[in-house]
């Protein structure tokens, strides 16, 4: 059952599309961020079974699986407060089927998290957290 618009408040609808508005930015956001640090984006939203990696990079000869969290207040906690340990394993096996998928055997991989916090209004605070699990 669908909710309708009530004047003043936002229906589940309009309150998902913003969130998923804020979660494509950020994570544009922060794949230019990533670039700019002289990581190589290979793979933006690769998708499996298990889940998603919001973003692959190369650092090095290091591959890297970053998560991107975007909020756009503090009333549940930063961005980086979303990273729970349910979230964390389903990461590493989504890793584990990327690395699968291109026969990448040995490689050094390492996880990052890019916080993205968005008040309305302002400019977004991206902060960039290399090997956070």
């Amino acid at each position: 059952m669908r909710r309708k618009k009530v004047v003043g408040q936002l229906s589940d609808d309009d309150t998902r599309g913003r969130r998923h508005a804020l979660g494509a930015e950020g994570e544009r956001l922060a794949a230019a961020l990533l670039e700019r640090c002289g990581l190589t984006v290979l793979d933006r939203n690769w998708q499996c079974p298990q889940g998603e990696l919001d973003i692959v990079a190369t650092d090095g000869d290091t591959v890297v699986c970053c998560e991107v969290k975007a909020r756009s207040g503090m009333d549940y906690g930063g961005p980086s407060y979303a990273i729970v340990p349910e979230k964390i394993n389903r990461i590493r096996g989504v890793a584990q089927s990327w690395l699968a998928a291109r026969g990448l055997v040995g490689c050094r991989v390492r996880f990052d998290v890019v916080a993205v916090l968005w008040p309305p209004g302002k400019q977004p605070r991206i902060k960039h957290l290399e090997g956070v699990f």
